[in-house]
C-alpha cells in the first residue's frame, strides 16, 4: 500500500510524485553504491601496510587487489536476474549482510589467503547491491522528471566513489591500521539493514519462471576471462595465456548467448536487449566507460611518476575534477527539464569528454593543472552520458526486469573499463617503447616504473637523463592515447545524436 503522505500526483495524472519517504530511501540506497564504488579503489594505499603485516606473495598481492572487482563484474548479471524474482529489497539486504560480514572478516584478516576471501565475498556482496539499487530506484520514482534527477545522482555519487575510495584508504592508513579502510563499510551497512525494511518498497517479477541455473557459470566462464585477458594485455603484452583466456571467454559468450536464445526461462530474455533504445544504451555506456577507465591510467600515473607526487598527494590532487561532477549532474537535469532532447544531452557528453582527451593530448612533462582540468572535463562528461543511458535503458526495460537490466548497464561499464585500459594503454605502452632509446636499459624501455627503478641505479647525470627521457616517453604516450580517445568520443558523439534521435522521435 502506498503511503499517503509519501506521494503526491502529478500534474499529468499519469505518474506519482515521489515524496520525502522516496527522497530519503534514495539517500539510504546511495550508502552502499558509494561504498560498492569505493571498494574498487580502497586498497590502493593501504597494499603496502597489508604486504608488510599479511606478507603476501606475488600472486597473492594481486588476487587481494583484482578479486573484488573479477566477482563483481561474473556475478551482475546473475544477481540482477536473482533480485528480479525473490524481490529487490530482499536481495539488498542480503547482500549489504554479506558485505559487511565480509568487511569485518577482511578488516582483522590474519593471512592473505583470508583476506582474499573476504574480498571475494565483497564481491559477492557487491553484485547484489548495484542492480538492486537501481532496480529499486526505477520503482520508487515513476514520474519521469524526479527519476532523470535520482539517476544523476546516482551516476554522480557512482562516479565520486571511485576517487574518494583512494583518499579515504590513505587518510585512514596514515592514522589507524589498514583494517580501518574496511571497517568504515560497517555503520552505512548496518544503517541500511535498520532503514531498508522501512523505507524500500519490495518489488519483483510477479511471473518470474523457472531459475536458469545452467546460465550462471556460462555467464562467470564468459566474463571472467575476457576481462582478465584484457586487463592483462597492456602491462604484460599480448601474451598467448591472456589470448586464449580472451577466446576462451568469447567462446563461452557464444555459448551462453545461444542459452539465452533458445532456453524457457533465459536468465537474460532476449526480448529486453529489443527494448527501444536499450541496446544503443547498451553500446553507448560501453564506450563512455572505455573512455573514463582508459584516461584513467595515464592520469594517475602522471601525477606521481611524471610529476613525482606521493601516493597520497596525487589522490588528493585528483579529487579536485570530482568538482566538476558536482555541476555536471544538476546542470544535466536542468537541460532536460528545459527540453533538451536525450540525444543531444548525450553527444555534448561525448563531446566534452572528447574535448577532454584534447586538453590531455597537450600535455606537457610539467601540466598539473592541464591534466587536472581534462579530467573534469572527461568526468562532467560522463555523468551527463551515464546519467541519460541509465535513465533510457531502466526506462525501456519492463519494471519486473528492472533488476536484469541494471545488471546488463554495470556489466557493460565493466567490460568497458577493460577494454579502456587494454586498448589505450597498448597505444601509449606502444609510443612509450617506440620513443625510449635502444641504449636504455631493458627494463626502462618496458614501463615507466621500470624506468624510475633503472635510474635510481644509475650515477647522478646519467640516472637524471634516464628519467627525463622516460617522462617524455611517456607523455608522448598519453597524448597518442587521447588523440585516440578523442577520434573515438567525436564519432561515438556523432552516433549517439543519430541513433538515440531517431529512438525519442
Amino acid at each position: 500500500m502506498t503511503n499517503p503522505t509519501s506521494t503526491t500526483t502529478s500534474t499529468s495524472g499519469t505518474n506519482p510524485l515521489a515524496g520525502r519517504r522516496e527522497w530519503t530511501a534514495l539517500g539510504v540506497l546511495m550508502l552502499p553504491l558509494l561504498l560498492v564504488s569505493m571498494d574498487v579503489s580502497v586498497l590502493y594505499f593501504a597494499l603496502p601496510a597489508i604486504s608488510a603485516d599479511l606478507r603476501p606473495s606475488g600472486t597473492q598481492q594481486l588476487w587481494i587487489l583484482d578479486v573484488y572487482g573479477f566477482v563483481l563484474a561474473g556475478l551482475l548479471m546473475t544477481m540482477g536476474a536473482l533480485g528480479d524474482r525473490i524481490g529487490r529489497r530482499r536481495l539488498l539486504l542480503i547482500g549489504a549482510t554479506a558485505f559487511g560480514g565480509a568487511s569485518l572478516l577482511a578488516a582483522y584478516a590474519d593471512s592473505a589467503a583470508t583476506l582474499i576471501a573476504a574480498r571475494a565475498v565483497l564481491g559477492i556482496g557487491g553484485a547484489t547491491l548495484m542492480p538492486s539499487t537501481m532496480a529499486l530506484l526505477r520503482t520508487m520514482f515513476t514520474d519521469p522528471g524526479q527519476r532523470a534527477k535520482a539517476i544523476g545522482l546516482w551516476s554522480g555519487v557512482m562516479t565520486g566513489g571511485i576517487a574518494l575510495g583512494s583518499v579515504m584508504s590513505g587518510i585512514l592508513v596514515e592514522h589507524f591500521w589498514w583494517g580501518s579502510v574496511f571497517l568504515v563499510n560497517l555503520p552505512a551497512m548496518v544503517l541500511l539493514l535498520v532503514l531498508g525494511p522501512v523505507l524500500l518498497p519490495e518489488s519483483k517479477n510477479p511471473s518470474p519462471g523457472r531459475f536458469d541455473w545452467l546460465s550462471v557459470p556460462l555467464s562467470l566462464a564468459a566474463v571472467l576471462p575476457v576481462i582478465y585477458g584484457v586487463k592483462e594485455i597492456p602491462s604484460e603484452g599480448w601474451h598467448p595465456a591472456y589470448v586464449v583466456s580472451v577466446l576462451a571467454g568469447l567462446l563461452f559468450a557464444v555459448l551462453f548467448v545461444r542459452r539465452q536464445r533458445t532456453g524457457t526461462s533465459p536468465l537474460i530474455p532476449p526480448a529486453l536487449l529489443r527494448g527501444r533504445g536499450f541496446t544503443p544504451a547498451l553500446v553507448l555506456n560501453l564506450v563512455a566507460s572505455l573512455a573514463m577507465m582508459g584516461s584513467a591510467v595515464f592520469t594517475t600515473q602522471y601525477l606521481q611518476a611524471v610529476l613525482g607526487k606521493s601516493p597520497l598527494e596525487a589522490a588528493l590532487w585528483s579529487l579536485l575534477p570530482s568538482v566538476f561532477i558536482g555541476v555536471a549532474g544538476p546542470l544535466t537535469a536542468h537541460l532536460v527539464q528545459r527540453g533538451v532532447d536525450r540525444g543531444s544531452v548525450v553527444a555534448g557528453g561525448f563531446a566534452a569528454m572528447a574535448a577532454g582527451f584534447v586538453l590531455l593530448a597537450l600535455v606537457g612533462t610539467d601540466s598539473l593543472w592541464l591534466v587536472l582540468t581534462g579530467a573534469g572535463v572527461l568526468a562532467c562528461g560522463l555523468v551527463a552520458i551515464m546519467s541519460q543511458l541509465t535513465d533510457l535503458a531502466m526506462t525501456s526495460a519492463p519494471v519486473e526486469r528492472a533488476g536484469t537490466a541494471s545488471s546488463l548497464l554495470e556489466t557493460s561499464a565493466e567490460f568497458g573499463g577493460a577494454l579502456g585500459m587494454a586498448v589505450l594503454g597498448s597505444i601509449g605502452t606502444a609510443v612509450y617503447r617506440h620513443e625510449m632509446p635502444a641504449t636504455s636499459p631493458a627494463e626502462a624501455r618496458e614501463t615507466l616504473g621500470g624506468a624510475l627503478a633503472a635510474a635510481g641505479r644509475l650515477p647522478g647525470p646519467a640516472g637524471e637523463t634516464l628519467l627525463r627521457t622516460a617522462r617524455e616517453a611517456f607523455t608522448g604516450g598519453m597524448q597518442g592515447a587521447a588523440i585516440a580517445g578523442a577520434v573515438l568520443l567525436v564519432l561515438a558523439a556523432v552516433g549517439a545524436g543519430l541513433t538515440l534521435r531517431r529512438i525519442d522521435a
